[in-house]
């Protein structure tokens, strides 16, 4: 694979750490600024709503500028966001240096898939899209625990001056080792560019991220409640459990590229099928200790080998504009988180317990794998092309 692909990478790593460190850094960030736990919390959700802005808005501003270009610019807004935050002597500052480094998040992830693809051959594109991706899950394996240690001992600032590091080391990554890319379209219009969501498949694959992601990613947000409130764990051993749900997440993710690659369609269903058994099951051993280990791992592995072939459902779909579409699935992402945390929460007040976010996280994920059948027998579905391939070949 192209040495590209790994400063793409280390961008993802960088933008993945600066998104979810920060969760266990919430008390430390409260009490220098003197906010309650909820105003902290904003600082998380703000966060996701800037992400889901900037994922369409900024990718679409940039829709005339080399993707190269783009990627070293949306890097120094990252930067930029982190020495304000790193920097802020307010809340008010700390949360205008979060939404300034979020807005770089969705079009980073969404140009920098399309700069993956276009590094390989055919063949080969979700795999270098899942090694783009791997930089956010190893964030989640090692960067947040070693981030909230850092935090933790040395004060939070001194983990958004790390983040800021990390930012500068993945701008001169990307200017020495990506090549340039030319936009989409020789630099159409940005309503050229709109057109792509006239196509039903497109939003489809937008529908299908925010069901297909959300419901795992719902069951994730309440975790830590379910490990220590149903499966008995201690509150020490979550952080280390986490970073199992981690090993999950970045090994499905490197496996679920390379099967994309064979066959787009048929992965996802095979994937959406396994999540909701998993997750299911999950809801019904959770008082096992040593089931629960399991079911984690798996929900992280299968949940995130959704991921590359995901995205590149919906660039496959997007005709000539692939980087707006890209950065779109990004924004459907974040939606797909707000969705599936939300209706778990919903679930947990309702009084069902701290195992209602796995089993509804199962139905949301249940309505994605509606969508994809659905989809798959719509014009231009993977389903109906497959059904047309074997009758020319029988022919």
């Amino acid at each position: 694979m192209p040495l590209a692909l790994l400063a793409l990478a280390v961008g993802g790593f960088g933008i993945g750490l600066a998104e979810f460190v920060i969760m266990g850094l919430l008390p430390e960030v409260a009490a220098d600024f003197a906010v309650t736990e909820t105003q902290a919390g904003y600082l998380i959700s703000g966060y996701a709503l800037a992400v889901a802005i900037g994922a369409v808005v900024l990718t679409v501003a940039m829709n005339r500028v080399d993707r190269k270009r783009a990627l070293i610019v949306l890097m120094v807004l990252f930067i930029a966001g982190h020495l304000v935050s790193a920097l802020a002597p307010t809340y008010a500052v700390m949360m205008t240096g979060r939404v300034v480094a979020a807005l770089c998040h969705g079009a980073f992830f969404g140009i920098g898939a399309v700069v993956a693809a276009n590094l390989v051959p055919e063949g080969r594109k979700a795999a270098a899209i899942s090694l783009m991706f791997a930089g956010l899950t190893t964030a989640n394996v090692l960067g947040v625990p070693l981030g909230t240690l850092l935090g933790q001992a040395a004060g939070w600032r001194a983990t958004f001056w790390a983040i800021t590091a990390i930012g500068v080391v993945a701008l001169v990554s990307i200017a020495v080792l990506v090549p340039p890319i030319a936009a989409d379209r020789g630099g159409a219009g940005v309503l050229s560019e709109l057109r792509i969501f006239r196509s039903g498949q497109v939003w489809a694959s937008m529908a299908l991220t925010i069901l297909g992601y959300g419901g795992m990613f719902g069951a994730f947000t309440y975790i830590a409640f379910t490990l220590t409130g149903v499966s008995g764990f201690a509150p020490g051993a979550v952080p280390w459990l986490l970073v199992l749900f981690g090993v999950g997440l970045f090994v499905g993710n490197i496996l679920g590229g390379r099967a994309a690659d064979r066959a787009l369609g048929g992965t996802l269903l095979t994937l959406l099928v396994s999540l909701v058994v998993i997750l299911t099951v999950f809801s019904l051993v959770a008082e096992s200790k040593v089931a629960t280990v399991v079911a984690l791992v798996l929900m992280g592995g299968f949940g995130f080998a959704t991921v590359p072939a995901l995205q590149m459902r919906i660039m496959t779909h997007a005709g000539d504009a692939p980087t707006l579409a890209s950065g779109a699935n990004i924004a459907a992402f974040n939606v797909g988180n707000a969705l599936g945390a939300w209706i778990g929460g919903v679930t947990i007040a309702a009084g069902l317990g701290y195992t209602s976010p796995l089993w509804a996280g199962a139905l949301v994920t249940l309505a994605g794998l509606a969508v994809l059948l659905v989809a798959g027998r719509a014009p231009g579905g993977e389903l109906r092309r497959r059904t047309a391939e074997r009758t020319v070949d029988a022919r």
